[in-house]
This record gives C-alpha cells, structure tokens and sequence, in this order.
C-alpha cells in the first residue's frame, strides 16, 4: 500500500549552501508560524553552538502540510564531523533535496552526501540556492551538478532529476529561471510530484528501524524512525532486534508514541506505515536497533556507524588553579558527563584507561570533539585535554596503517606556493590543480588526518582569511612517517602569581604572548609562543626594585602589545604533544604536563 497524504524527504548539502535557512522558508510559508510571530533566523538550529557557529550539528525532524499531504523534513549537518547523522537519517526517507550553492556549485561535502543518498537509491531533487548573490552562476552549476551525478554512477532514473532554483533567504523557488520570484510553493510541488510516497504493509508486523536517538533527562532515550510496516501502538508489546548483533532480542512495552507537526512532537494513540514516530519509554534503545512484533521478529539491515579517527585525553584538572572556577571538577564527574554523551553521539566512544582520572575520547575529528569540550565547559565542568592524537590500525602483515583525508583547497592565485609547500611538509601530496572563478585556484590533496591537525589557523593567516579549506576522510593507508607539529617554542611562566606590566614588558621582546596584565598565572603555564623552535622560561609576576632615587613613575609609562586572545580551537591546535589544555567555564590555559623545570628537562632527556 501506498501513503499517499505522507512523504519523507532529507535536507542534505555541504556546509553553509543554505539548508537550514531553507527549511526555516518551508516552515513560514506552509503557516507553521502565526502571522505575529517573533521567530529567530535557523529556528532548527536548537542549541548555543549551532547558532552562534552557524552549522548544523545533529539532524533535526520537523514536519509540515501542504495541501493536505504531511511532508516530513529531516534537515542534516553538512559538516564532514558530522556525517555519521547524515548517513542514518536517510534509511528514514524515500528521497532527498540536495542543496548547491548557485555560485560555489557542488562541494566535497556535497559529493559525500550525494553517494551515500545514490547508495540507498534514493531519488534526488537538486536545489540551486542563493541565486540572488551577485556572483551567482545557476547554469554552469547544473551542468557541474549533473557531471557529479554521472562519477557517482547514477542511474538513468536518478539522473533525469528535476531542478529547482531558490533564494532561501529571501523566500521564494522557482522551476525555471526566468519564472517570477513569488513564493516556495513551486520547491513543495516539486517534493509531491517527484518524492515517492512511502509504500509498506499495514496489517503486516510491526517494523521499526531506529535511525536517530534524542535524550530528554525526564523521559530518557527516545527513539526515532520510520514505520516500514505494520502499525504501533502506546502499550504495544514488542521486541528489539539488531542486525549486526544476531543474539539480540528483548521484549518491550511502548511507553509514549510521539509524531512530528510543525516543531513539536504530538503525542499519538497509534502511527501506520510511512509515518516518522518517536517512540519513549524504552531502556538501553540503541540506533539500529528494530522494534518488531513477539510474533515475527525481523530486523532491517542497517549500515555501521562509520568509526572515529581521533582521540583525545579527557583528565582531572590537577594544575595550581585547579577547582576555583569549574562546578564539576572530579573524576566522577567527568565520567558521568562523558558517558552520558553517549546516549545522543553515536560517532564517539569513550574509554577509560589505567588512572582513574583520565578518560580516552574518541570522535570523527577535531571540530566534533571541540563541540563537546565547548558544550562541557558551558555546563560549569573543568578538567584539562590532551593533545588529538590520530588512531592508527594494523593490516595481516602488521603494517602500520593512518587515517587518509582528501583536502579540498580554494585559495587566490598568489597564495598557491604557500599553501603547497606547507602541505607538502605536512605529508600531503598535490592530485590536481584547476582554476574556479573570481581568481581563485582549487587544489586536491590526499594528506594524512594528523597533517591537518592544527593547521587551520595557519592555513587562514597564509591566506589572509581568503581560503576555504574543505576536508573529507577518504580510507586507512600506510603509514606516511614522523611529522614535526609546530615549528615554534612555548613562552613558560617561571613562577606562580599575578601577572604584572613590568614583567610582560621584558617578555614581550622573546615572542608573542597570550596574557595580559593582572591575571593568575603558574609556574609550568605556557604564557605565549616563542618565534624560535625552543620552550623559554620567562618571569611575568617580575616587579620593578624601587630606590629611593627611582620612583615608580620615573620612567615613561610601559607601552604593551596587545595580547594574542585564543579560542578554543586555536588552543587545541596550539598545544604540543608535551602540552595540556586547562579548560574551565571561563578561561582556557595552555600548560606543560609535567609543571616542575627539573622534572621536565629530565624527561625531555630521556625522550
């Protein structure tokens, strides 16, 4: 049987071709909002770091009517950290809309997203967004578009896609160029037309693919996902099955049945076939799990969550300063907290490790873990984070094998050498260079994970903030050799206390510094960064010895620079291997692990 008052689409696009902003037009033009209503911009964009970042971290349900017809939209990141989310979510939908800006045209991310929905033989609606940017180039985009179709081996079916042009921003598509800019109802025909309509058996068992979880701290998991047959029902008996994990099989009761209308999720008695449902009151649900009938229980087959590639230490705050700033400061703590990650991000994976104050934490990259270090410092924990570290594999013969990135690189001519060379240094090696318009150069590199690591920062002074830096993982290969990670020293404060201008004035002449006058610093805290390859310890409590021919104002008045302000990022890309990151709900401190000058020189001997 055929839904046909139900479609089920997913929002998929690279970073920053405009997603969210189109499911925001599709929310106010179907009249989820009242006319009066104050409504922010990206409205599913739910949490701090999603608004203040601009980008879409866990994919979000909403759902919306038009003309009767419940169209269901899933709006996914575009983040490559992310794409574990994007690769679930579309097992719930029979189709996508895949979204290209009109002037940058199809990007990595976009490639990425593309093959897996290709995979699935999912049916595409391609929307060229933004056509109202100056630079806009619609029709260079489509051929461009059509050519990714033809590498990712589309089939005929999946090639003869419909095309639709838009401004998200400025709320209106159209099917043709030239048609006028009225509204979004040509992209919601488009959707009913060309989107099959979910197809499935209502009075066979019940199957329920879980593909997303939320957690809620009232109700606990809730699981999300797609009635393939059957119907269920609040006080159904069921039981959980798993795919890849055949001994599986756990009777459970349906507590609560939620759908999704507008941005809320409605309680419901029962949901049939094609419906997305959210289902509460079950313990330990896993995503890929399958709620069944007693009586027939089958699982869906279901792809493995792609595995991380980079871990960090997570340990106790033990440095001088410890506990004065942070609410949740012990090891208990930070447990809880790290594990409780794990009911939501099924890309990370936390062990513990031989001291109990420190936890290993694994995720698909340096911006996925940044997250959960932001998202813990905002919820009052402090604790300190190592260097990220590559995770490496071995093949049959024991060969050690590293985690592969291609890096998609749009630079202004005049910044190619440099980027180059620096690459080429970091291990990466050049595949091809093209020009793209507005005089820029693209350049492909495949590079090692551990190449890229706290290379962004550098890549954007090269460029002079001109650079867009994509990056996708590619596969394991060979390992590729020792790299050096920095090629400058660390500023050392030699003694504990305040900060004072005299002794920042002394040590401003060695480097460039990350601290300013009157704050705490400790003997071991890396203070700034110096130009030369060598740590150097400098005083910067040192005061000014008065006499009584000398006063304190007898000189002019110190003149500082200002200091380097450093971001969380900027930090974990700064640190060293030698190096931890203090991290508190409100300063972020660079030190050595070993605080002590002795004990430091001798384990830099012994290395």
């Amino acid at each position: 049987m055929k839904r046909e008052d139900v479609r089920n689409v997913a929002i998929i696009a690279h970073v920053d071709h405009g997603k969210t902003t189109l499911v925001d037009e599709l929310l106010k033009s179907s009249g989820v909002f009242r006319a009066n209503q104050e409504i922010v911009e990206r409205v599913m964009d739910s949490n701090d770091i999603e608004r203040e970042r601009g980008i879409t971290i866990l994919s979000k349900n909403t759902a919306v009517f038009y003309k009767d017809i419940k169209i269901n939209i899933i709006d996914t990141p575009g983040h490559a950290d992310f794409g574990g989310e994007v690769e679930r979510v579309l097992k719930m939908v029979n189709g996508v809309i895949l979204v290209v800006d009109a002037y940058e045209g199809p990007m990595p991310q976009t490639k990425f997203v593309l093959k897996k929905a290709l995979e699935l033989d999912l049916p595409a609606i391609v929307c060229v967004n933004k056509i109202d940017r100056p630079e806009a180039r619609p029709e260079e985009v489509i051929d461009e578009v059509l050519e990714l179709f033809m590498d990712l081996d589309a089939s005929d079916e999946q090639l003869d896609c419909p095309f639709v042009f838009a401004s998200a921003r400025a709320g209106f598509a159209k099917k043709e160029l030239t048609d006028p800019e009225e509204d979004m109802r040509p992209l919601f025909e488009t959707i009913i037309d060309y989107i099959p309509a979910p197809e499935g058996n209502p009075k066979a068992d019940t199957q329920v693919l879980v593909s997303t979880i939320d957690y809620n701290e009232y109700v606990g998991r809730i699981g999300i996902g797609k009635i393939d047959n059957g119907t269920l029902r609040v006080n159904q008996e069921c039981v959980i099955v798993n795919h890849h994990d055949p001994d599986k099989l756990r009777k459970v009761k349906i507590g609560k049945l939620y759908q999704f209308d507008g941005l809320n999720r409605v309680e419901v008695p029962e949901a049939t076939v094609g419906d997305i449902v959210a289902v509460s009151g079950i313990t330990d649900l896993h995503i890929g799990d399958t709620i069944c009938s007693p009586e027939n229980p089958e699982s869906i087959p279901f792809q493995k969550i792609s595995e991380p590639t980079i871990a960090m230490n997570f340990i106790v705050n033990d440095s001088p300063l410890a506990g004065q700033e942070g609410k949740y400061v012990t090891s208990r703590h930070i447990r809880e907290r790290l594990f409780r990650e794990l009911n939501t991000d099924v890309s990370l994976r936390v062990e513990e490790t031989d001291s109990p104050d420190c936890f290993k934490v694994s995720g698909r990259g340096e911006l996925h873990l940044s997250v959960l270090i932001e998202n813990m410092r905002r919820e009052g924990y402090e604790f300190a984070v190592s260097k990220a570290e590559v995770l490496y594999k071995y093949n049959e013969r024991n060969q050690k094998l590293e985690p592969m990135e291609l890096a998609y690189i749009d630079v202004p001519e005049e910044f190619t050498g440099t980027v180059i060379q620096k690459l080429t240094s970091r291990k990466g090696e050049l595949q091809g260079m093209s020009p793209v318009s507005g005089g820029y150069t693209r350049l492909e590199f495949a590079i090692p994970s551990r190449g890229l690591i706290g290379y962004r920062g550098e890549f954007l002074t090269d460029t002079k903030g001109n650079g867009i830096m994509n990056t996708i993982f590619d596969d394991y290969a060979p390992y590729k050799g020792d790299l050096n990670y920095r090629k400058t020293g660390s500023l050392i404060a030699y003694e504990s206390g305040e900060t004072i201008t005299y002794g920042l004035f002394n040590a401003q002449e060695r480097g460039l510094l990350f601290v300013g006058p009157g704050e705490k610093v400790y003997g071991g805290m890396v203070i700034g960064q110096n130009p030369k390859a060598e740590d150097i310890e400098v005083n910067v409590c040192k005061t000014k010895k008065l006499t009584n021919t000398r006063s304190s104002s007898a000189d002019e008045a110190l003149k500082l620079v200002p200091k380097k302000e450093m971001s969380l990022e900027q930090c974990l890309e700064f640190i060293d291997t030698d190096e931890l990151l203090e991290v508190t709900p409100t300063n972020l401190r660079i030190r050595k692990k070993i605080l002590d000058p002795t004990l430091r020189k001798r384990a830099s001997f012994k290395k």
